[in-house]
């Protein structure tokens, strides 16, 4: 079997570069450091493809490492669901840990620093520090603070360690220089007070790592080789390789490397954002079908395989740009052609009688079964028998009483094929007392068994159906975009500003076929010519819309 093809970009070639000068002794290691603050979304989609895939293109590892530097807005749920959306996209950790884990080390390592003048005790509040950092041109103030001994920080650091003193009151920063062209290496901040419990080390710490100060040196103590993050790291990358450079690594230091965040039209993936949604109600939980959040996109039915060929076709590169959610979604159509099954299914009902239809001795309708294939893009998939009987639903915009121009479906006098059953004729309808169709009767030909006439006539429209006294109940939820903006907040600056209204509605009167019974819960089917629908995680005969059929992307391509 042919080695898989490693793609070329600027992480591998600096990994084949790596290789080529023995820089790690050949050994490829990457990490995946979200913060479990929240639910990954279809952002950290891209990022577990690039750590997790990169690794697996050079036979290499990828760990997973919580950064949990931040204990009030922390918690072991948001762990636990990392862990398992990491899986269910297709990747297995080399291991799990946490920033937590080094917490000793990376203040005996703080210490060390101190004790080489290289850090010091800022009294200043975060609003002085802030303001006295300067800006682009300009240089900051060194801090009054800035000068203290030695011996003066190295107590006042262990009476911040002990809890003497309230959150805000000092802060351990590194020493560096206050007037440097990167705004990240103006004295950064390493540790802050925050007498706050912590889901895995209780109250054992009160002060608490910044990102800055844990990341790099955690990427050290696990071997890390190649620690690959989004763009918006770039500038923090002198101050990652400052860190290591004061510290006596006994072997090569991690080198970091950024690649472009994917962002996609009429979504947003703020965390502030989305926690919003969900506190104000405007979405059912981070798992509602309409949140980027890859539970929401797993209960919509959107199958790991796509979202991994989608971040791996997206590339790794260097420039951000803002893909259209539609290119998305024809990799999720593509996959779904491949693997879904079929049935039919009814979302707005109709009633359709067929005069003439036969009935058994004592007066009961007979009911045919006809062998339907499961899937015409895998034999293996089989077939299934449906039911036919002649009461049926079909979808009310199948039928006009008065059709439009270029209408080929069901009408007044129009012949048309029921799905692999009968060729049926409109006669008459049947309305209620407000004027609305609630019945069309038709007359069928009993020759054309199969959708196939005997004369070899042809018609221009062929409709599903389900057998009404078959058919099952069932709830659809159908969706629209959550935001109505293509780049959401682009107009006001507030993205929730456009809010679509309408982005979901509920069909609590669809008509399924009988078989969907005993379909998975998460199972995705194609309802034919309406689309791909998940079946709901928990509630029964619940189905929410994954895709259309009608490949918007392609469109799209063409007009361009």
């Amino acid at each position: 079997m042919s080695e898989p093809v490693v793609p070329s970009n600027f992480i591998t070639d600096a990994i084949r570069r790596d290789n080529e000068a023995g820089t790690y002794g050949g050994r490829v290691q990457t990490r995946f450091p979200p913060e479990p603050n929240g639910y990954l979304h279809i952002g950290h989609a891209k990022a577990v493809v690039v750590d997790f895939g990169t690794a697996q293109d050079f036979g290499g590892s990828c760990m997973l490492r919580l950064d949990d530097t931040n204990p009030e807005t922390e918690e072991e749920e948001y762990v636990d669901s990392i862990i398992e959306d990491i899986r269910w996209l297709g990747y297995e950790p080399a291991d799990v840990r946490h920033a937590s884990d080094y917490f000793d080390q990376l203040h005996d390592w703080a210490v060390l620093l101190i004790e080489k003048g290289l850090a010091y005790v800022d009294d200043q509040d975060g609003e002085t520090i802030s303001a006295t950092r300067g800006s682009f041109g300009v240089p900051g103030t060194n801090s009054p603070f800035r000068d203290r001994s030695v011996a003066e920080n190295l107590d006042l650091f262990a009476r911040m360690r002990s809890g003497e003193f309230p959150d805000g009151a000092r802060v351990l920063r590194a020493k560096i220089d206050m007037a440097h062209e990167n705004m990240q290496l103006r004295d950064p901040v390493m540790y802050r007070i925050r007498n706050a419990h912590h889901h895995r080390t209780g109250d054992r710490w009160c002060i608490y790592p910044t990102y800055d100060w844990a990341h790099g040196q955690s990427d050290a103590f696990e071997g890390v080789t190649h620690s690959i993050c989004t763009l918006e790291f770039e500038s923090h990358r002198p101050l990652y390789d400052w860190f290591l450079a004061q510290l006596d690594l006994e072997t090569a230091p991690p080198r970091q490397y950024e690649f472009a965040r994917l962002e996609l039209t009429h979504t947003v993936t703020s965390k502030r954002r989305l926690k919003k949604l969900v506190a104000d109600g405007v979405v059912d939980g981070w798992d509602d079908p309409r949140m980027p959040t890859i539970r929401g996109l797993r209960r919509r039915g959107y199958p790991a395989a796509a979202l991994r060929a989608f971040c791996r076709e997206v590339g790794t590169t260097r420039t951000n740009s803002r893909k259209a959610i539609e290119e998305l979604e024809s990799y999720v159509r593509r996959e779904l052609n491949a693997t879904a099954q079929r049935r039919m299914a009814v979302l707005r009902p109709l009633r359709v009688v067929l005069d003439g239809w036969p009935t058994n001795a004592d007066g009961t309708p007979v009911v045919e079964w006809f062998d339907v294939v499961n899937n015409p893009e895998d034999e293996a998939d089989g077939t299934r028998r449906v039911p036919f009987t002649g009461e049926l639903w079909i979808e009310q915009d199948d039928f006009r009483e008065v059709p439009p121009p270029k209408y080929f479906r069901l009408s007044p006098g129009r012949e048309v094929r029921l799905r692999g059953a009968y060729l049926v004729t409109a006669q008459e309808v049947v309305k209620d007392a407000a004027g609305d169709i609630v019945e069309v009767r038709c007359s069928y030909d009993p020759e054309s068994r199969g959708g196939t006439p005997t004369d070899g006539r042809k018609v221009k429209s062929t409709m599903h159906w389900v057998s009404a006294p078959h058919a099952l109940d069932a709830t659809v939820a159908l969706y629209d975009r959550l935001f109505t903006a293509e780049a959401p907040g682009e107009r006001t600056g507030e993205a929730l500003d456009d809010l679509n209204p309408n982005s979901r509605e509920l069909l609590t009167n669809a008509k399924v076929e009988p078989s969907l019974e005993h379909a998975r819960p998460g199972q995705v089917v194609q309802f034919e010519r309406l689309g791909y629908f998940a079946v709901d995680d928990e509630v029964p005969m619940t189905f929410h819309r994954t895709v259309g059929l009608k490949d918007e992307w392609a469109s799209i391509q063409k007009r361009s």
